[in-house]
């Protein structure tokens, strides 16, 4: 497969204004995009474009719109609104592109774009090299015809109609009444339609991290910096905080006594409470292999598989649609439930939560440590040049790590796909054993590295 210049894992990203983040990049996605879906007939195509609250937004929007538009694709404007509500929109307006302007959890200055094809998946590698080998054409080439420019506008409710998406995940026979709930949006793309579908299946929300002003999205909030949620619900006595991220594809959860929970318990919990009633498809979880040890033990017992893939949503779900699975995701709390989403959606994952809260009656203390999760060390190492994973010396403390940790536990040393640097990660019930091995491992790559 050739080399992709311009997306990486998760389309494109990078520093706003800074090449490939820049007004001239985005409208030359918008240009080839267009081009892409014009030469494979001559029907009007449409396209849909969603964003997050980042200043950046504002430059990156008309960028597109003006490629997508010269090209002859018409355009349907949303506003803010998170991933998977793109995603979703995608598909049930029919549209043959959907675009997502986000850096997701990163910070203000990042920004980003992701591209859905009309089933509602993220484009394919080879869909996304299609794209790239119209980006370099020279911006006059391909362009339509005065009557033919793509038309644009706006859709007003888009918010109201993921909002109704959402509310109909959660079990009719159920209602959020009597509970009180932290939302922390994170000042992103969620800030309006997370706190309204909780309220409106009958919760009492206490929103945070929803007065976005441009710069603030992810600043001390939302599921990268669970303290302002788990304060919240101190504060307030609520029975639950749940934190979403930038573009509301991932979640945080605390119980009320503001004890943080993460994605593989999250899971965990979600698992067994479908394994119960009968939904959970294909017999196990997908999951990547940065997850605990304890979730693949929690599953064995209830005699369901746990499969392991890369690190990356795309390799999940990838996985998921292969072996029919409908329950996936990461620790880091990017869950995937595809009998509702085709991709990360944090706000279904939170109801399918509090949908276990409401059933069993217990608080979500009870049910936040659905496993005593095995030690886990990680240590990441930088490094300025060459293959450190390559070095012999390295190799042979993996080898003996492994060689001490035997069957007791896992060993992962793998170079990070966005940095220089080499993620070294072990797991084990003997917590200093554990330590000490990513201690040694740690000390060669460092050795080979400088």
């Amino acid at each position: 497969m050739s080399k992709r210049t311009y997306f990486g894992t998760d389309g494109i990203r990078g520093q706003a204004n800074k090449h490939p983040m820049t007004a001239e990049v985005a409208l030359r996605v918008g240009l080839a995009a267009g081009k892409l879906f014009r030469s494979r007939d001559d029907r009007r195509h449409l396209v849909v474009i969603g964003k997050d609250t980042r200043l950046s937004g504002y430059m990156i929007e008309p960028a597109l719109v003006a490629g997508f538009a010269s090209v002859g694709m018409d355009v349907r404007l949303f506003g803010p609104l998170p991933t998977p509500a793109v995603a979703m929109m995608t598909r049930s307006m029919r549209a043959d592109l959907g675009v997502m302007i986000s850096a997701s959890h990163n910070n203000f200055a990042d920004n980003g774009i992701k591209l859905f094809g009309p089933d509602g998946y993220k484009l394919s590698d080879e869909q996304e090299l299609g794209i790239e080998a119209f980006m370099d054409e020279g911006l006059q080439e391909g362009l339509a015809e005065p009557r033919a420019l793509g038309r644009v506008r706006r859709i007003d409710d888009a918010q109201a109609r993921y909002v109704e998406i959402v509310k109909a995940t959660f079990p009719r026979d159920l209602s959020l009444s009597g509970l009180r709930i932290v939302i922390d949006c994170a000042n992103g793309a969620a800030y309006k339609v997370a706190p309204t579908a909780l309220y409106e299946l009958g919760a009492d929300v206490i929103p945070v991290g929803v007065t976005p002003d441009g710069t603030n999205i992810n600043e001390e909030c939302g599921s990268t910096h669970p303290e302002a949620m788990a304060k919240a619900v101190r504060e307030y006595r609520a029975d639950i905080g749940i934190a979403l991220d930038g573009d509301a594809d991932r979640l945080t959860i605390c119980d009320e006594k503001g004890h943080v929970v993460d994605g593989d318990q999250i899971m965990a919990l979600i698992a067994g409470a479908w394994a119960d009633a009968g939904t959970l498809r294909a017999g196990g979880v997908v999951a990547t292999v940065m997850s605990n040890l304890g979730l693949e033990r929690f599953l064995a017992h209830k005699g369901l598989a746990l499969h392991r893939t890369g690190v990356g949503d795309r390799y999940v779900m990838q996985k998921m649609r292969e072996g029919g699975f409908n329950l996936g995701g990461e620790q880091s709390g990017h869950l995937i439930l595809s009998d509702f989403s085709t991709t990360g959606d944090g706000l279904i994952a939170a109801l399918q939560v509090l949908a276990v809260m409401q059933r069993s009656g217990q608080p979500m203390s009870r049910l936040s440590r659905q496993f005593e999760p095995a030690p886990q060390k990680l240590e990441n190492v930088r490094f300025a040049g060459g293959k450190p994973l390559e070095n012999d010396k390295v190799q042979d403390a993996i080898k003996t790590a492994e060689a001490k940790l035997g069957d007791k536990g896992r060993i992962l040393v793998r170079a990070s796909g966005t940095e220089p640097l080499i993620r070294i990660m072990a797991e084990g019930d003997d917590e200093r054993l554990v330590a000490s091995l990513v201690k040694d491992i740690a000390g060669a790559v460092k050795s080979a590295a400088g």
